[in-house]
């Protein structure tokens, strides 16, 4: 699939000469930091040295005093109090994080995770009714409830508190909860709208050692919880994101909880730099695994776990789960792939599928598979107690949310994020719903979004490539969405005879490359999926690469490794 290499301006260049002298830094990374809005010694100071002590004040959020007073009231009444999240990596690290901080202070605790096909996202009535016949007074949400109006009024006739901490779009009324901490509410005035959910029950726990006199150091011991839930769910690291996930791979790296290091050992990252990515796709897929095939509860199980040898039998049973997972994600990936290519119509904006016989558990992976081969906003649906239910995942640029908004009258329920949501309608509805998608998204997309586009940070030439060059560059680190990993080009690269092609299906490049122009300085590359440029490159062909920079271990050495998202020849 082609790609579009869209190029960033340059900033001011009498603010990057200023910060390349007064940082002692080349001006290709000065112009990052430019980029960033990191104008000044002071801004960078705090971007290169993060601090805890940046984080804000968990007051500034709407309704946080009632919600730390009613949790000390239960406490001191001894209330039993159930902690109560959804089954995603976000909603289970919310869960052992509250849970683990209170259990310390509260014997009277319980916690619950929804099953994803008998109850679905969010809220349920059955969660609600669990509380009741455990006389349950309070229950603290996580990760969801900004929208359950009807479940918390349930709740409510039966003498049930709420306390939501939840980080989604608020719909026009907010529920009747005893408090709700929510960024988003239109009311709030908190300075970061953009927190995950575990990262609001943070916010909630930072307020209670506040509120009790407790030692902040008291809530370290959760960073690691934190940071995953960060990376998995895909919010924007920067700001008092970047700080706690920051904080939280260091946690992570040197001293995990139980659950979490079992889940390191499984995934052979013990005693390896950790980065966001390593979450991302090793940590948070064996989390979610749990909730997909079996339940949600398991994961948790694993994450709240003090003893090794436990921990060791819960990480056993969810790695099992990610491997099933990853059969069934496969084996739907290729039907869906089968019928979108036995449509008709293949200049469709969208792409909307429905199968009955498809796992619930894996149609927002399945989502995205498509999107990497038809580069569209997509929807994938399955039959679920009686009703078709799926997940929708968007290309780069696209509101899904405004668009599935447009949608809302033949939907039961709806919700999620500009770039990825969940979605409940009648099947008899899935006809009428592929056809107004379809409109809305034609009326709503530009052709450009329509392409896979890369965005490029900066030229970047080989012989710049140096250890300290790199070396400064790691410290732009944590990566995620707007502080991503910078994107470079460079112009009339040559393989220097060494390259190969390299995969169990040959698909990937691996490539020494040196620039035309010199002075020359080789450098390794992997080009993953990229091997058909390997006859051209083979014959000395000269090429312009799109790539990020990054640190390959072999064998107890460590080197700089370019690695290539796209190659252009001719």
């Amino acid at each position: 699939m082609s790609k579009i290499w869209k190029i960033k301006e340059r900033g001011n260049e009498e603010i990057i000469s200023r910060l390349a002298e007064e940082l002692n830094i080349n001006d290709v990374l000065a112009n990052l930091l430019v980029q960033r809005n990191i104008t000044n010694f002071e801004d960078a100071k705090a971007y290169f040295r993060p601090s805890l002590d940046n984080l804000h004040d968990p007051f500034l959020m709407p309704d946080m005093e009632k919600a730390v007073d009613r949790i000390n009231q239960a406490i001191q009444n001894n209330e039993k109090i159930l902690v109560y999240g959804d089954y995603d990596v976000d909603g289970t690290t919310s869960v052992a994080l509250m849970y683990s901080f209170l259990r310390k202070k509260h014997e009277n605790l319980d916690y619950y995770i929804p099953d994803r096909y008998s109850e679905g996202y969010g809220i349920s009535f059955k969660g609600i009714d669990y509380a009741s016949q455990h006389q349950i007074s309070l229950i603290i949400a996580l990760d969801c409830g900004i929208k359950a109006i009807e479940k918390v009024k349930y709740a409510k006739d039966r003498q049930i508190d709420f306390i939501i901490c939840d980080h989604h779009t608020p719909g026009d009324k907010l529920p009747d909860a005893l408090a709700i901490l929510d960024p988003e509410r239109v009311d709030s005035e908190y300075p970061f709208k953009h927190l995950s959910g575990c990262g609001v029950g943070f916010k909630l726990l930072q307020a209670i050692c506040i509120k009790n006199n407790l030692p902040f150091e008291e809530l370290l011991d959760y960073l690691d919880l934190v940071a995953v839930s960060i990376a998995s769910d895909i919010v924007p690291i920067y700001g008092e994101n970047r700080i706690l996930t920051y904080f939280g791979l260091k946690k992570l790296q040197e001293n995990p909880s139980t659950g979490l290091k079992a889940i390191l050992t499984i995934s052979g990252l013990i005693d390896k730099p950790l980065t966001v990515e390593d979450i991302v796709f090793k940590i948070g897929p064996r989390i979610n695994a749990a909730g997909r095939i079996e339940s949600g509860k398991q994961a948790v199980d694993l994450l709240i776990s003090t003893q090794t040898d436990e921990a060791a039998l819960h990480c056993d049973k969810i790695n099992t789960h990610n491997q099933t997972r990853r059969n069934i994600d496969k084996n739907i990936t290729e039907e869906a792939l089968k019928e979108i290519e036995n449509q008709i119509d293949k200049s469709r904006y969208s792409t909307v599928l429905y199968n009955s016989s498809w796992h619930k558990g894996v149609v927002g992976i399945v989502a995205s598979r498509l999107i990497e081969k038809y580069y569209r906003p997509t929807i994938i649906l399955t039959k679920s107690n009686g009703v078709a239910s799926g997940s929708a995942r968007s290309v780069d640029g696209f509101d899904l949310y405004k668009a599935i908004s447009a949608c809302s009258d033949l939907l039961e329920s709806f919700g999620g994020h500009m770039y990825a949501a969940g979605l409940t309608l009648k099947v008899e509805n899935v006809p009428r719903l592929k056809e107004r998608f379809e409109q809305v998204v034609s009326e709503m997309i530009t052709p450009d979004l329509l392409i896979p586009q890369i965005d490029i940070d900066a030229e970047l030439n080989l012989k710049d490539i140096t250890p300290k060059f790199f070396r400064i560059l790691k410290q732009f680190e944590p990566f995620g969405p707007q502080n991503m990993s910078p994107v470079f080009f460079a112009e009339s690269i040559v393989d220097n005879g060494y390259g190969r092609v390299v995969g169990s299906g040959s698909e990937h490049l691996k490539l020494s490359l040196v620039q035309e122009e010199g002075p020359y300085n080789v450098l390794e590359a992997i080009a993953f999926n990229q091997a058909e440029h390997f006859p051209k490159i083979n014959k000395g062909k000269s090429f312009d690469i799109a790539f990020t920079l990054a640190e390959n271990h072999f064998r107890g050495t460590s080197s700089i490794q370019l690695n290539i998202k796209d190659i252009k020849i001719d």
